[in-house]
């Protein structure tokens, strides 16, 4: 009988384990996926904080290569750089030739007094660039035409 019963033993104790446990795997790479969910929050570029003005009619522009941005500090960047009159000037003058319909695209903060915006406007068109856009923030303020307009009809 006790030779029987070893007939019915699993056999398996001697061999060795080839296949893959995929366990341990799956456990570590969630774990990187949240240690990588978790930091890119600190890693974001560090961009220029401009609240932009509203406005509803406002269109996506073309990245260019001529990005002025003001800042209610006062500071003017270019492409993201600070930078100063002379630099920007430089920069035109060295795009034109390559570049001649160059567009500027002009980014203020809403506290920026209208006359800085309009001397920068100035200063570019000075420099020789016809084109320019002012940059707007078009999708908060198509939110609050879309509240105000469901506010008057409810009236």
């Amino acid at each position: 009988m006790a030779g029987a019963a070893s007939h019915f033993e699993d056999d398996d104790s001697g061999r060795m384990i080839t296949d893959i446990n995929v366990t341990p795997l799956v456990d570590i790479t969630l774990v990187l996926l949240i240690i990588f969910m978790v930091t890119t929050t600190y890693i974001v570029n560090p961009s220029i904080k401009v609240d932009l003005p509203k406005a509803v009619t406002g269109t996506e522009q073309v990245r260019t290569t001529l990005a002025l941005t003001l800042t209610k500090d006062g500071q003017l960047y270019l492409n993201g750089d600070r930078s100063d009159e002379a630099k920007v000037a430089k920069q035109i003058a060295a795009e034109l030739p390559r570049n001649p319909d160059l567009q500027a695209i002009i980014a203020a903060d809403k506290v920026v007094p209208h006359g800085s915006v309009v001397h920068i406007i100035d200063f570019v068109k000075r420099a020789g660039v016809r084109k320019f856009a002012i940059n707007v923030d078009s999708t908060a303020a198509a939110a609050a035409a879309g509240q105000s307009v469901g506010a008057a009809g409810a009236r």
